[in-house]
């Protein structure tokens, strides 16, 4: 996984200034696949999703976990009034379902593939095994684990401090993985204006007005496959007071 930058404004003792302004886009550190995938096979399984289809849904029982080899996957919780809210989305080189090890006994949100996906089902008891024999896998998850951490604290900053607007930019300089050193890069298409409502905390209609304003800005094009490119200067709006 590539290195990404956090993007941050210290928060004064006089509260005059902005609290944090965060991207999201948090260290990540590349896990050794050439040395994970090649452990004892035994209650590790290989499998194969196409788009739209559910890995495991809000209720099942939890008793293992993933590893995302390739494509793109959305966790999304549905509260008992029916009402749906996107967690995360996930690119390759990612675990998800770790409740797992710390007790959960069912899964507390649905993991859907938003795209082909190549996933790795760990039993938890090969995990829990491989976390107290193999040190290199133990220091590479607890890392992991830890990313992941810090982006939900963003998270929750995000949500307290920030406009439905400096969210919305916030999620898609996430998704496109910019930052300072990228000046373009592309969002993938199975993600909707919906999903970025979903994920912001606001209404579809506010997220049409937003985009519409930042594509207006030269901060985001379309392209004809629907495909959404993200302009740096996006950064501006994530920054902005």
């Amino acid at each position: 996984m590539k290195p990404q930058k956090s993007h941050r404004k210290d928060v004064r003792p006089n509260g005059k200034d902005k609290p944090v302004l965060a991207t999201g886009n948090t260290t990540k550190q590349s896990v050794d696949r050439a040395g994970f995938l090649t452990e004892t096979l035994q209650g590790k399984t290989i499998l194969e999703y196409g788009a739209d289809r559910n890995i495991f849904i809000q209720g099942d029982p939890a008793d293992s976990l993933f590893y995302l080899h390739k494509g793109k996957i959305k966790l999304a919780m549905t509260s008992i009034q029916g009402k749906e809210a996107i967690i995360a989305i996930l690119d390759a080189d990612e675990f998800f379902g770790e409740g797992c090890l710390a007790g959960q006994a069912r899964r507390i949100h649905a993991a859907t593939a938003m795209s082909d996906c190549t996933l790795y089902r760990i039993e938890k008891s090969l995990m829990e095994r491989l976390l107290h024999e193999q040190q290199g896998i133990s220091e590479l998850f607890i890392m992991y684990l830890l990313s992941r951490n810090i982006r939900f604290e963003e998270d929750v900053v995000d949500q307290l401090f920030n406009s439905s607007e400096q969210r919305l930019a916030r999620t898609l300089l996430r998704l496109a993985q910019v930052d300072d050193e990228s000046r373009t890069e592309t969002v993938h298409s199975a993600i909707n204006q919906e999903h970025l409502a979903q994920m912001v905390g606001t209404t579809r209609s506010r997220v049409n007005h937003f985009m519409n304003k930042f594509r207006k800005l030269g901060f985001i094009e379309y392209a004809d496959n629907d495909a959404l490119t993200v302009n740096s200067g996006l950064l501006s709006v994530v920054m902005s007071k």
